[in-house]
């Protein structure tokens, strides 16, 4: 399970389609639900909203929508009493105007009642994209208490929307969804390292190898070959051929690779990229924090208010109360990073995103092509930048505080723990910024694997904070100490799977993992005996960890791994323990090299799971570790030929980070980088990583576009697609991690 629940509640839950959608049955004759949608003489059975004001004007239901509100969900004219069934299509279509032009309208279809589950929902720009309006979809239950809804509050002005012909027909064929994916020569569409690998795939129907020409610029050819036929590729059911071009040393801007008649989409050869792309991937995070104004003269464009400072309608995180019958006390616990597209601040995403964070830093101080300046204070352009403290210390310092705060206090019960996460009581809709999020905010219980991400990530802090700030270091580590022991005391207090209402439940199984990264921190900054003796007692110590899939927040035992074979230590055995990474850099280098699309990652029966995208730059985090502890180039080039499939070498010829490459996700899930549902808002900031393909396909978008999808093919750029196009803190720092290995190799 991962971090969401498949069903979300609320009345604007995250859900639905703006395209083309789904599978199910297809229905027998057309059925239209909607009664009197044409408006020929009378609005009747439509209703309005508190503060609306409809009328019929000239055949059209004419709604004079007030100013002032502060959601799309207060100002609603709707139509109940609708009857869907589970699995059948429908479709929505309306024509509406708005005046002045340019107002969003949210076009929902859902439950009338009590949770008020959506089922399709869309944000048209009314008089500017149009004025006739189609969508189909798929209804995921059967109901008889269905609603057609328009919400257009949440502007500060008055304004006028005026509907017709709104139709919902049920009995309609699905619709199919076909991705473009240009030109069939795929490459890595940002950049290749002059002496580095260089690699892409050609989708072909050819069985024999045939001719390809890398080309300038200016249209010269500088490097000819032939490609290598590699047969039907499994992740994609494409027959692709291989191409290297390594052999080229060249650098430049604007090349293209050239095959079967088809010309890849163009490429730089140069390091300057990555240089750019360590910098970017952790910028993200200062336009994530909660709790501070995020300032345009920094971050231009991106630039807005606190959120969850306590600010009406923002009930603030300054005294978050528990969820009833889990405590009796109210904690401080603003700051922190959101941590994904929600408002959600979680300690187990969070420590896992801190550590690979802080973990790029310290590979900077001990790696043989680390570059400590390349990190120096001033390179983030953060509020604290200035501060002779390096700007990547200073942005995991605001994740570092609050987790800290989520610490239970002294004297209340479970003391010394973390408690799990910290969000809003219920789910709330998009676009929504943080300042304006009016939902109650609720601690949830403490649990043994957030007091050990506390543990963990403190710990680290504690060593790395020490020449810059000697109080605060110490204050990470008594904190890491105290739940360490925390844990000790409480093994098995572990996140409720169904905890998930207003957040992601992120479950866990298993804490012995986290027990093993924990005393790996706490032995790395002290040398206690105590933490040694653990570690080598652990069954972890000793396990194959490197799995398919990879580490991420569930799976945190590399964490312990990869540190205690890299930072400087005296544990008996550490010869074992850096053999051990050697040999899963292998496992995934094998992988690498079987793979097509030339990847470390090849899960079972081509599943690929939730954030497939940072699993894969973890596998090649492995890699590239081993590059570092053995100076075996066959490690480098396989980190960095990892990096093509992420930057468009890949069955769909995308770019999975914003605002690098010809064509890029742009519309990743998220409630203020909300650009798709309001125009006046930015997309995500060049260096956002999306999730990538999830063949789980949980939400109705995925659902309805995507049945029957083949691995690679299980992704779609949608702003409501959560579960293939979210973005998080936890898959960036993967991205920021590799992009700063791959900027000291150029």
């Amino acid at each position: 399970m991962k971090r969401r629940r498949t069903t979300l509640l609320g009345v604007t839950a995250l859900l639905a389609a703006a395209l083309a959608l789904p599978a199910g049955p297809a229905g027998a004759d057309e059925v239209e639900l909607i009664r009197n949608g044409t408006f020929d003489s009378s609005t009747d059975p439509w209703w309005s909203s508190a503060g609306v004001t409809t009328a019929l004007e000239d055949g059209e239901l004419c709604a004079a929508i007030p100013g002032g509100t502060a959601n799309r969900w207060d100002a609603i004219v709707g139509h109940n009493d609708l009857t869907l069934q589970a699995g059948q299509t429908y479709r929505l279509s309306f024509s509406a105007t708005g005046t002045p032009a340019d107002h969003v309208v949210r076009a929902v279809v859902g439950l009338a009642v009590d949770p008020y589950d959506t089922y399709f929902e869309v944000s048209p720009q009314l008089s500017v994209s149009g004025n006739a309006y189609t969508y189909t979809f798929t209804a995921p239950a059967d109901t008889s208490q269905a609603q057609v809804a328009f919400q257009a509050g949440g502007s500060a002005d008055a304004w006028r929307m005026c509907l017709d012909d709104i139709s919902l027909v049920g009995g309609v064929p699905p619709e199919q969804y076909e991705p473009d994916t240009g030109p069939r020569v795929r490459v890595n569409q940002v950049a290749y390292l002059p002496r580095g690998p260089k690699n892409a795939t050609l989708v072909t129907e050819a069985a024999g190898a045939l001719p390809w020409e890398l080309r300038k610029a200016d249209g010269t050819t500088v490097a000819r070959g032939r490609t290598v036929p590699r047969g039907t590729d499994t992740s994609s059911g494409q027959n692709v051929h291989s191409v290297d071009f390594g052999s080229y040393r060249g650098a430049g801007k604007g090349f293209v690779l050239v095959a079967d008649g088809e010309t890849s989409r163009p490429f730089d050869i140069s390091a300057e990229a990555y240089e750019r792309l360590r910098l970017d991937s952790l910028k993200f995070y200062y336009t994530q924090r909660s709790g501070q104004e995020i300032r345009d003269d920094l971050r231009p464009g991106y630039g807005r208010p606190a959120g969850h400072v306590g600010e009406a309608p923002n009930q603030g995180d300054t005294a978050v109360p528990c969820q009833p019958d889990v405590c009796d006390y109210s904690l401080d616990v603003t700051g922190g990073w959101y941590d994904a597209g929600d408002h959600g601040k979680y300690v187990v995403n969070g420590g896992i995103s801190t550590w690979e964070l802080l973990r790029t830093y310290e590979r900077s101080l001990y790696a043989p092509t680390g570059s400590p300046g390349a990190l120096r204070d001033g390179t983030l352009r953060v509020p604290e930048s200035g501060n002779r403290v390096p700007d990547v210390l200073d942005e995991a310092r605001w994740e570092l505080d609050f987790l800290l705060k989520m610490q239970v206090p002294d004297g209340q019960p479970l003391a010394g723990m973390a408690h799990h996460k910290i969000h809003d009581s219920e789910w709330t809709g998009l676009p929504l910024l943080p300042h304006l999020d009016p939902k109650k905010r609720e601690l949830h219980p403490p649990t043994t694997t957030a007091t050990l991400n506390l543990a963990a990530t403190a710990a680290q802090a504690a060593r790395l904070y020490k020449p810059y700030d000697r109080a605060f270091a110490q204050k990470a580590l008594d904190s890491a100490r105290t739940a360490w022991r925390a844990a000790l005391a409480h093994p098995d207090v572990l996140p409720d799977p169904d905890d998930g209402i207003g957040g992601g439940a992120y479950p866990d199984t298993d804490a012995s993992d986290e027990f093993y990264w924990a005393a790996a921190q706490l032995y790395l900054t002290t040398g206690d005996a105590e933490f040694e003796r653990f570690i080598l007692k652990s069954p972890v110590h000793t396990a194959d960890i490197w799995n398919p899939l990879g580490f991420d927040w569930q799976r945190t035992a590399a964490a312990g791994r990869l540190d205690l074979a890299t930072v400087p230590n005296r544990l008996p055995g550490l010869r074992s323990v850096r053999a051990s990474v050697v040999k899963g850099a292998e496992k995934y280098l094998t992988t690498l090299r079987e793979h097509p699309y030339g990847m470390p990652y090849a899960p079972k029966d081509n599943v690929y799971d939730w954030g497939s995208n940072a699993q894969i730059l973890n596998n090649a985090h492995v890699i590239a570790t081993a590059y570092d502890l053995t100076g075996d180039r066959r490690y480098r080039d396989g980190a960095l030929q990892s990096l093509d499939y992420i930057l468009g070498r890949n069955a769909l010829n995308i770019s999975y980070v914003t605002g690098y490459g010809d064509v890029t996700s742009v519309n990743q899930h998220s409630r203020w980088y909300a650009h798709q549902l309001e125009p006046s808002l930015p997309n995500p900031p060049a260096g956002t990583l999306s999730g990538g393909p999830n063949s789980s396909i949980q939400d109705p978008v995925a659902q309805s576009l995507l049945r029957g999808c083949t691995g690679q093919f299980c992704y779609v750029d949608d702003i409501q697609s959560w579960s293939t196009n979210e973005l998080t803190i936890n898959w960036n720092a993967a991205l920021a991690w590799m992009a700063s290995f791959a900027a000291d190799q150029g």
